[in-house]
C-alpha cells in the first residue's frame, strides 16, 4: 500500500512540474506573446528591452523578457526548448566557441558568416546583422598616456612596452588561444611589468594612475566615464564579439514583418553609444528597460525604414 502511495505521489509531482513553466517563460496560452531572452548583464537587458519595445511599437504582439538566464548556453537551450523565440544579446565569438564548438575566428565578417550559416542549418534560427558594436577585450590608456607616447594602436605599445605598467584580467593571463601567450606571439612583444587583476578593478586602477595600460571590455561604461582611450587591435588578435539578435525561423514565418522591424536595429548602436547606455543604467541606477525606451524615443523608433505602422 505504501509503495502505491509513493508511486502516486511521485507521479503527481512529475505531472505538476511538467505543467509548470519557469517565471518569465512563455506558455502555450500566450499565443500573442513573444518571449525574448535578455540576460543578467546591464547590456543584455538593454538589448532585450530594445527588441521588445520595437516589436510592441510596430505590431499588436505582446512581449515578455527573460532576464534570469546567465550564460549563452542557457539562452541557447531556452530557444531550443521553445521557451523563447528571440535571443536579443548574442555575440559571434562566444557562440562560435561555445554553442558551435568551433575554433576561434579573428575576421569579423567571416565570424558573422559562420554563425549565420551554422545557426540556420543546425537550429533553423536566423542570426540578424549586428546592432553595430562588438564587446571584446580592448587595451585602454588615459588620454595623457596616449598623447605622451603617441599611442593609437596596440602595435604602438611595442616601442614602450618596457616603460609601462600593465594590468590585465587574471583569466586572460593564463588562457589559451586569445590569452597573453597568444598575444605575445601575434604581436611580437611582451610587457616588462604586467600584473593580473580582477577585470572589475582595472578601470579605476588606470584612471587613478596606478596602471599605465589595462585590458578591459570595450563597451564598459567606465571607459566613457574616465575618458579612456581604446587602442585599436590592428592585428585583429582578439576574436570579434559582434552583438546581434537571433530569431527562431518559425516565428518569422508566423510574423513575417518582424524581419523588417529587427533590421531597423542594424548598425544603430556603435561602441561609444553602448558604453553610454550601460553607463546611464549602471551609474545612475536607471532600469535597463527605461534606458532602452528613451533611446528608441530619441530616435523615433527608427521610423522611415521599410516598416509602416
Amino acid at each position: 500500500m505504501k509503495r502505491v502511495m509513493k508511486y502516486s505521489l511521485l507521479l503527481s509531482v512529475m505531472l505538476f512540474l511538467a505543467a509548470c513553466s519557469l517565471p518569465g517563460l512563455k506558455t502555450s496560452s500566450d499565443k500573442n506573446t513573444i518571449s525574448i531572452t535578455g540576460g543578467i548583464t546591464t547590456e543584455s537587458q538593454i538589448l532585450g528591452s530594445l527588441v521588445a519595445e520595437m516589436i510592441e511599437h510596430y505590431t499588436d504582439k505582446d512581449t515578455t523578457i527573460i532576464n534570469n538566464l546567465g550564460t549563452t548556453t542557457i539562452n541557447h537551450q531556452a530557444m531550443l526548448n521553445g521557451d523563447a523565440q528571440i535571443s536579443a544579446a548574442r555575440y559571434t565569438g562566444t557562440d562560435i566557441a561555445t554553442t558551435l564548438q568551433l575554433e576561434p575566428v579573428t575576421d569579423p565578417q567571416e565570424a558573422f558568416s559562420i554563425v549565420q550559416e551554422e545557426f540556420k542549418t543546425r537550429f533553423n534560427q536566423v542570426w540578424f546583422p549586428s546592432y553595430g558594436f562588438a564587446n571584446t577585450y580592448v587595451f585602454l590608456v588615459r588620454q595623457d598616456t596616449a598623447e605622451e607616447f603617441g599611442l593609437k594602436t596596440v602595435s604602438d605599445l611595442a616601442a614602450v612596452a618596457d616603460q609601462l605598467v600593465v594590468g590585465a584580467d587574471r583569466a586572460w593571463m593564463s588562457r589559451q588561444g586569445d590569452g597573453y601567450a597568444g598575444f605575445t606571439e601575434a604581436y611580437g612583444f611582451s610587457f616588462s611589468s604586467i600584473l593580473p587583476m580582477q577585470i572589475s578593478l582595472v578601470y579605476n586602477a588606470v584612471a587613478a594612475g596606478q596602471m599605465d595600460v589595462v585590458l578591459g571590455y570595450s563597451t564598459d561604461g567606465r571607459i566613457a566615464r574616465y575618458d579612456l582611450v581604446m587602442l585599436e587591435d590592428d592585428r585583429q588578435f582578439f576574436p570579434p564579439y559582434d552583438a546581434a539578435p537571433i530569431v527562431d525561423q518559425a516565428l518569422l514565418d508566423e510574423v513575417p514583418e518582424l524581419t523588417d522591424i529587427l533590421l531597423k536595429l542594424e548598425g544603430v548602436i556603435d561602441t561609444q553609444t553602448m558604453q553610454r547606455l550601460n553607463y546611464l543604467s549602471d551609474n545612475y541606477l536607471i532600469e535597463p528597460s527605461r534606458v532602452a525606451k528613451q533611446f528608441l524615443e530619441d530616435h523615433d523608433y527608427f521610423e522611415g525604414g521599410t516598416v509602416n505602422e
